[in-house]
């Protein structure tokens, strides 16, 4: 029997010549060690009190013989970092073949604090070792604080407990905001012709953030926003930690852990959603925005999440393209395409336009924007658009002619100068859905607004069989009235808006932003009817002028021919003269 002396109340305690330490199922037989290494320490002879020195460093497990000092044998469950972290401990205290570094820096700090190895038992234990390791090295590095946050995933929450993840997410937001501080003139020297930065400038901790896990990166970029980190350098890193994460959605495969992944994918994408509705910058890509859509709805994420990338999306649908609309449907034995998100997509940037309207009557202008201002520009750019949609989604056959009414009727009037889009996606549709019925076909054809029908599609409707015969004769009779017009040099103002009529200060603004959207829309289209006039009287004075130039030539080429005979008679009469004399 040996006899130790603790520290810990200086209480005298015998047990066996040999104590195993079982962790996790694996033992640990700390006689072994003490064997193993006495020749380097001790020489022969090992002094009692070092014979155990993991008993004499750690407090746990000198607290466990306290309590029942005849075992010789001591059993650690839920050791962090199981064996192997164990085994680190081991080698400290037995002082060999022992580094403090960013890969095990967690595991020894949590592994010291289970085993309570505090100076109570040891001076510059453990703990201590590890804390000055973490305060004077790792936090002040920006590189290191991202590997040791990478390596706390796996010793969660312990590594929560000891209050290494919270100092190294903080570490890494200050050092960030630091950074980009310190290296703001070699930014902007990174392109100094151009406004816009080149990729070579953008912050190098973007892809080492990919690494994280998802939670632990949640808490890092709102401690950046927080610090005063850029949005651009935000946008770019949730960017990047997209693409990293969710690589291979919604391909098809076989792997039995595919459940797992696509629920830890859709946990990524709500959070990442999330952190964007944090943002209050709208110029993220479009192109990644629609990506995230399509992997919310192929993972079936939270409505919220859909809702908020829908969102986001009508913010600057004057910015996307056409190929970016065609969301493929889920949803066996419906349309192709997801009709549906895109119809909420709509709905938000017309919200967001009326928005801005209100805004401007809130401070009292009463003036309209200008045509060619962003706002009713970008409202001419969608209507383009839609039409573009409209056409695409027409020739879907599961597509009922009520939904392609109803998105129709959305787009407000004031978003088309001219109807050519539209009435060709009603062709389209019409084509591709022959069985609708004659009212199906009249309801959907009194959406087309015949009077902002260009020459040319105003020509094809009146020689189109699949429109009623009522829209034809309507067609015919707008091109008369414009035919009259042009011809008297008074061209045609459609709809009913009167120029003269008096406005109240008190009348409704909403009404008055209205009619200055039709006046504006008349004289977008005075515009476009004035072009073609000037483009046909110009035609027209060529082909006169070369008529004139034909007449011209071919009167100039007769009295060419006449003169010649008058002269050739004139010359045979004198010579008849002077024979005669002669």
């Amino acid at each position: 029997m040996l006899g130790l002396v603790f520290n810990s109340g200086f209480q005298r305690v015998d047990f066996a010549g040999d104590i195993t330490v079982m962790v996790d199922g694996q033992s640990f037989l700390l006689q072994k060690f003490t064997e193993k290494f006495r020749n380097s320490f001790y020489g022969t002879a090992i002094p009692r009190d070092k014979k155990f020195p993991l008993v004499t460093c750690c407090g746990k497990i000198c607290k466990i013989l306290v309590d029942s000092a005849k075992l010789d044998k001591v059993e650690l469950s839920n050791v962090p970092g199981g064996p192997q972290t164990f085994e680190l401990a081991v080698n400290f205290c037995h002082g060999t073949n022992f580094e403090i570094t960013t890969l095990n820096i967690v595991h020894l700090r949590c592994i010291s604090e289970y085993l309570e190895m505090t100076e109570d038992y040891k001076e510059d234990n453990l703990i201590s070792r590890t804390e000055t390791y973490l305060n004077e090295i790792v936090v002040h590095d920006l590189e290191k604080s991202i590997e040791v946050l990478c390596a706390s995933a796996s010793l969660l929450p312990n590594a929560e407990e000891v209050g290494v993840v919270s100092r190294c997410i903080d570490a890494i937001a200050l050092n960030a905001s630091k950074e980009q501080l310190v290296s703001g003139l070699a930014r902007l020297e990174c392109d100094v012709g151009s406004k816009k930065l080149k990729m070579g400038c953008q912050d190098w901790w973007v892809e080492d953030l990919s690494a994280l896990r998802v939670d632990l990166y949640q808490r890092v970029i709102s401690a950046m926003r927080k610090t005063g980190v850029r949005s651009d350098s935000i946008i770019a890193s949730l960017i990047h930690y997209a693409q990293n994460s969710l690589k291979g959605v919604g391909s098809e495969n076989s792997d039995p852990g595919t459940i797992i992944k696509d629920e830890q994918r859709t946990i990524i994408v709500e959070t990442l959603v999330g952190l964007l509705a944090t943002e209050n910058i709208t110029s993220i890509p479009s192109s990644f925005l629609f990506g995230m859509l399509r992997i919310a709805i192929t993972l079936d994420a939270s409505l919220r999440c859909r809702l908020e990338l829908e969102r986001r999306i009508g913010f600057q649908l004057d910015m996307v393209s056409l190929d970016d609309l065609l969301i493929p449907s889920l949803k066996t034995g419906e349309c192709f395409f997801d009709v549906d998100t895109v119809h909420r997509i709509l709905v938000n940037f017309l919200q967001r336009i009326e928005e801005r309207g209100d805004d401007d009557d809130s401070h009292g202008e009463y003036e309209s924007e200008e045509r060619n201002s962003p706002s009713h520009g970008s409202v001419l750019m969608v209507g383009r658009l839609i039409e573009g949609y409209l056409a695409e989604i027409a020739t879907d056959p599961y597509l009922k002619v009520q939904k392609f009414i109803t998105f129709i009727e959305l787009l407000p009037d004031y978003a088309r100068v001219v109807e050519d889009g539209l009435y060709r996606a009603i062709d389209i549709y019409l084509k591709a859905h022959p069985s609708m019925t004659d009212s199906e076909t009249k309801k959907l054809c009194k959406l087309i607004d015949c009077q902002k029908l260009s020459q040319q599609a105003a020509s094809h409707a009146t020689h189109n069989d699949r429109l009623p015969v009522q829209m034809a004769l309507r067609v015919l009779h707008f091109e008369q009235i414009r035919l009259k017009e042009a011809l008297s040099g008074n061209p045609i103002i459609a709809g009913d808006v009167s120029l003269s009529q008096p406005v109240s200060p008190q009348d409704n603004y909403a009404s008055l932003r209205r009619e200055n959207r039709e006046l504006k829309l008349e004289i977008a289209r005075l515009r476009a009817r004035l072009s073609d006039l000037e483009k046909d009287q110009l035609s027209m004075k060529q082909g006169m002028l070369r008529e004139k130039s034909d007449h011209r030539k071919a009167f100039s080429s007769s009295l060419s021919k006449g003169i010649r005979r008058i002269t050739r008679k004139k010359s045979s009469w004198g010579q008849k003269e002077i024979w005669k004399r002669k």
